[in-house]
Parts: structure tokens; sequence; C-alpha cells
């Protein structure tokens, strides 16, 4: 019985000094990777700077090293050519905490390259 009030009378204080501590998972240097409390803003924000940098006919492999991984990828054919698109977040539009293709900037690929970026001309597919 002595000893585990010992053991309580020590451990107890330790306990309680650690109870509010808060561990912070930040940025690496280049500003691109994410902790655990990032939030959408700094992704969209990331994602339009990254856009931003795209060039066309850039390949898909280019683009994707880049990137990263798209929120959506969409492939069919069209005229006996493979169409890709790759979409990624770039704004907010809806507060309920999920990813849809309305919040992505879509990034068009034709046999591999790079065609064309955005909402219109993804719609003049």
């Amino acid at each position: 019985m002595k000893k585990n009030l010992i053991v309580l009378v020590i451990c107890m204080p330790l306990v309680l000094s650690i109870t509010g501590c808060v561990f912070s998972i930040g940025h690496g240097d280049d500003g691109d990777g994410y902790s655990f409390n990032s939030d959408h803003q700094d992704r969209e924000y990331i994602n339009r700077k990254k856009i931003a940098t795209l060039h066309l006919a850039m390949s898909y492999n280019d683009v994707q090293n880049l990137l990263g991984v798209a929120d959506f990828n969409e492939s069919y054919e069209k005229n006996d050519n493979t169409i890709q698109v790759l979409y990624y977040r770039t704004q907010r539009l809806h507060k309920d905490g999920l990813t849809t293709k309305d919040e992505c900037t879509p990034l068009i690929f034709k046999k591999g390259e790079l065609i064309s970026w955005g909402e219109q001309a993804y719609h003049q597919l």
C-alpha cells in the first residue's frame, strides 16, 4: 500500500505537468510541407502558387512531381486520344470540410502533355 502511495505521489505531478503541452509539427523550410494543424488555406495557396509556374507541354509526370497527388483524377478517350485530367484544390466554396471538384483547378493532358488548365478550358474539351 505504501509503495502504491509513493508511486502515486511521484507520478501525479509529472502527469499533471504534461497535460497542457502542445506539440507542433511545422512546415519545412520550403513551405511546402504540411503539419497536422495546417488548414485548407495553406494547401490552396501552395497549389495556386505551383499552378502559376506551369507551362504548356509539361509532361504528366513532371506536373505530378511538382504538385503531388491530385485530389481527383480522370482519364478518358476522345477522338482516339487519351485525355487525362488532374484536379488540385485551389479555393474553398463549401464549409463542409470536404474537397469537391468545383473547389479544384483542372489540369488537362493530351498524350501525356499539359495542354491547358482551368475550368473554362475543361468545359471547352
